[in-house]
């Protein structure tokens, strides 16, 4: 009998529906050096579904398929409304090296309250991506005067 969770997988995985799912694996193999796992190919050319490891995590993505309910892309739906958080050696040279491969800054690399150096990329395919790396462990106590301080700057437009 096979595992309930397939080897490789955790309890959760992404599914990215794109438009040029090839041309978003060679993006996040450059931008996030990620690994081409399985390929299966669908009508015309296009990847019926595909998955990719980056790190220790497995991603599964796919061609859109138009009008099959939940198979559109960000640029055809008008957006997204996930991002997907990955954590880094080095947060910055992660901005630079995602960036560089085409992505678009959201967020240059910061140091946050709750702890993390963060940044936001979108990849060239309509995808949020934050990626950080955790530098402290802040106790409750201090993560709640640190965040109120951050809203009160975020109001003043600082």
């Amino acid at each position: 009998m096979a595992d309930a969770i397939p080897q490789g997988f955790r309890t959760v995985t992404p599914y990215l529906v794109v438009k040029g799912a090839a041309e978003a694996i060679e993006f996040y193999e450059k931008a996030f050096g990620a690994e081409e796992v399985v390929r299966m190919a669908g009508p015309g050319g296009s990847v019926m579904h595909a998955e990719i490891r980056i790190g220790d995590s497995q991603i599964m993505l796919g061609d859109e398929f138009p009008g099959q309910p939940g198979f559109g892309a960000p640029s055809t739906i008008g957006g997204t409304t996930v991002n997907l958080h990955v954590y880094v050696e080095d947060a910055d040279a992660a901005y630079e090296r995602a960036v560089g491969a085409g992505a678009t800054s959201v967020m240059p690399p910061e140091d946050m309250f709750w702890g993390d150096r963060y940044c936001k990329i979108v990849d060239p395919f309509g995808h949020s991506w934050a990626l950080a790396t955790h530098q402290e462990d802040v106790p409750p106590e201090e993560m709640e005067k640190r965040a109120a301080k951050a809203m009160a700057q975020m109001q003043q437009g600082d």
